[in-house]
């Protein structure tokens, strides 16, 4: 049975079943979830939420009397929950903050190595596609490039990642959760050769994308099942092919062939589930599915990069939990390019992470909900002790008619 309870009347044994709140507003990743631990109690009793809903089919009821010889067992694991509470991810590492000149100098850097690297992968592509083996060594140099880019700036590279060309979007792809799997990963605590074989993994994911007609990659519409059983050929063929690469690394490997797993068992080709899935398959698994969930296709629009991560967060069984939240710590919680309502009224593009917090990013005003109409741009940031504006929320760009929020927030399509 579902109640709505107090704050108060919380304790020990009780399942949480809804905390009347947005997944960003609170300390916990999902909403689902047994109290075992002290800890919990004082999170969610500092967290500002007054009242929520417990499931007392699967927890203690509010008059239930607990045995004295009952003990809390350490937080379990749930299929609804994530083990690791939100507010870890709230605070990214710490880094510099950048005056706009040295923002656009790196966005202008980041175009520019994108530029350099996309015809690269498509001739790898292209030689994988005559059957020719592909030499993943040949990769270090651009995963170094990318590498160091990331290093100085991550928001840079993975927002004009972000921005692919439809007729490229395979190559562009693997650029992007090449610079993914980079960030997610010094986020991770991944450092030295491991990292790097996080990037070239992120490179070389999609390898077997090669074998698969283009017309059925680009097909406008809903894919029949024949041609659907083709495209999820693709993590076998490109692992078959970089088998006979002898410099290609186990973890390389991997990423290929699982990056379609899911924690719950449901991927493919294996149906891998939980702890038969490598942490740097999960983390594969995480990069290629944002990327592509908010690239523009041949079928559909991108999604809104703050909306996509709400959705993904709310795949029960999809991701693995500590890597979708190393891949929130990456991108922000108002990742670069989203549109969010302020408090003070006015409607913003968000320009750039900050490391007070990844609620209070650097922000550019477009829009006034009071006059309805555009305004002067003004440059934001949210977490600036003076600043006595806040973000509320994720806009839908479509709703105001705004057009191309890249160009906004200085971005151009490279």
């Amino acid at each position: 049975m579902i109640k709505t309870i107090p704050v108060s009347q919380l304790r020990l044994g009780m399942y949480v079943h809804d905390v009347n709140a947005s997944w960003m507003e609170h300390s916990f990743w999902r909403s689902r979830f047994k109290l075992s631990e002290g800890q919990d109690l004082r999170r969610i009793a500092s967290s500002g939420i007054r009242e929520l809903k417990i499931d007392t089919d699967k927890g203690l009821d509010v008059d239930a009397e607990v045995p004295l010889a009952d003990t809390p067992q350490p937080l379990a694991v749930v299929d609804e929950a994530l083990p690791e509470p939100c507010a870890a991810a709230v605070t990214p590492r710490a880094r510099p903050a950048r005056r706009t000149s040295d923002r656009d100098a790196e966005i202008a850097q980041a175009t520019a190595l994108y530029r350099r690297s996309v015809p690269k992968i498509a001739s790898m592509f292209g030689e994988a596609r005559l059957g020719k083996v592909v030499d993943s060594a040949e990769c270090n140099a651009m995963v170094e490039e990318i590498s160091e880019s990331v290093r100085q700036n991550p928001g840079a590279l993975l927002s004009v990642v972000r921005l692919k060309r439809r007729d490229e979007y395979t190559y562009m792809h693997s650029v992007a959760v090449c610079a993914l799997m980079l960030s997610q990963a010094r986020e991770m605590g991944i450092e030295g050769e491991e990292l790097r074989q996080c990037g070239v993994a992120g490179m070389l994911h999609d390898l077997g994308k090669a074998f698969i007609p283009t017309q059925i990659l680009n097909k406008p519409g809903k894919l029949t099942s024949a041609e659907f059983t083709l495209v999820k050929t693709h993590p076998v063929r490109g692992h078959e092919l970089l088998m006979q690469d002898a410099a290609a690394s186990a973890p390389v490997l991997d990423v290929c062939l699982h990056h379609h797993e899911k924690v719950d068992g449901s991927g493919y080709p294996h149906g891998l589930s939980g702890g038969q899935i490598s942490r740097i398959a999960k983390m594969g698994a995480v990069c290629d599915v944002y990327d592509a969930v908010t690239s523009d296709r041949p079928y559909k629009a991108g999604w809104d990069p703050g909306d996509a991560l709400r959705q993904m967060a709310q795949w029960t069984g999809h991701f693995d939990g500590y890597a979708l939240q190393a891949l929130v710590k990456t991108v922000g919680i108002y990742p670069v390019g989203s549109l969010v309502r302020l408090q003070s009224g006015r409607l913003a593009v968000v320009v750039e992470q900050n490391s007070a917090s990844l609620l209070a990013p650097r922000v550019r005003t477009v829009f006034s909900l009071t006059s309805l109409g555009r305004i002067e741009p003004q440059e934001i940031d949210l977490s600036a002790p003076d600043c006595q504006d806040k973000a509320l929320g994720w806009e839908s760009p479509e709703r105001w008619a705004l057009g191309d929020l890249s160009a906004l927030c200085g971005l151009t399509r490279p």
